[in-house]
Parts: structure tokens; sequence; C-alpha cells
């Protein structure tokens, strides 16, 4: 079924189309996301089958998988962090350039899941802002999917000048991430 949407604002005529900086820029930043996948356990293997020829992420602008924080812009942590590894993820994090986004798909990597140990980080957002949450034990490669539509809508509505506001300094302050 295919659904016809309506054309977005802005001036159109024979042969163009004109709009604001911030909806292009928005568009594309939400159509060419590249992922770093962080996955350690069963969720990991969820994500792999989200990639595969079946659920195809690369259909949502996501098919190059990023394998350095450098050259990625969405951190996606999937299953288990222990406390040991959470340094190594906050790292990763860091080495990221902005604008850059977080999902943390499944119950572990959300809130510690099954496992409420000493050696276990009860949650990501103790050490990193996290933008969406992707429920389960493991999440449905439908769910990461949604999560993944989730990012997109935040980079395509998202200010370009979200992220030198106060706010956004304070809350990386919160998390003792320095801003540049």
């Amino acid at each position: 079924m295919v659904k016809i949407v309506n054309a977005p604002e802005g001036v159109e005529g024979q042969g163009f189309f004109a709009t604001s900086l911030d909806k292009v820029i928005g568009l594309a930043r939400a159509n060419s996301l590249w992922p770093l996948p962080f996955a350690t356990s069963c969720c990991g293997i969820e994500f792999m089958a989200t990639m595969g020829s079946t659920y195809d992420l690369a259909r949502f602008g996501s098919e190059r998988m990023s394998f350095s924080p450098r050259q990625a812009d969405l951190l996606i942590v999937a299953g288990t962090i222990s406390k040991k590894l959470g340094p190594v993820l906050k790292q990763v994090y860091d080495q990221m350039a902005e604008p850059k986004w977080v999902i943390s798909v499944g119950a572990c990597a959300s809130s510690g899941g099954i496992f409420d140990t000493y050696s276990v980080l009860q949650g990501i957002d103790n050490i990193i802002p996290v933008d969406v949450y992707v429920p389960g034990c493991p999440p449905r490669p439908e769910q990461i999917i949604e999560g993944i539509i989730k990012i997109q809508e935040l980079a395509k509505n998202e200010s370009l000048r979200r992220r030198n506001s106060d706010e956004y300094k304070k809350m990386l302050e919160s998390y003792n991430i320095e801003t540049i």
C-alpha cells in the first residue's frame, strides 16, 4: 500500500522547491545516519537480524555501519554493560562528533535488566545521555527499527542551535562531559 503525503511547507513551482536551511539539513541528517553498534550480548544478535535482508535497516538510510566513533553519529548500545566496560562506552561516546544520538537497546542497556548485581551498570544513562530507549529482552527487530525512526524524527526536527544552548551544555556537564 502506497501512502501519499503532502509536500512539506515551502515555496514550490515548476521545477523548484524552496524551504528553510534548517529543514534541509534536518532531512539530510535524518536520512543519512551512520550507526556505531556497541553490542555485547543477545540484544546484539537481534540488532544483527535488523541489519539482515529480512528487516533491512538500510532502507532507513542507516546502511553504512561505522566502527569508528569519529565517523559515527548514532551510538546503538545493545546488551549488558558491565561497570568495567562503562568507561570504554563513555570514551566511545566522547570521541563521536556532534551532532550525535544514542539508542539504548534492550532491558540490560536501559536498566540493568535481570542483572541487579554489583558488576552490571544499571542503565547506560548513568554515564551517557540517551535519546531513545528500546524496551524488551531482547527486543524484536521491528522495535529496533522503530527506535531508529524515532531518532530520525529527532534529527529531522532538531534546531541547528540546540547543541549550543545552555540547557544542552548543562546536561552534558551533569554527565561530566566537557563541551568545546
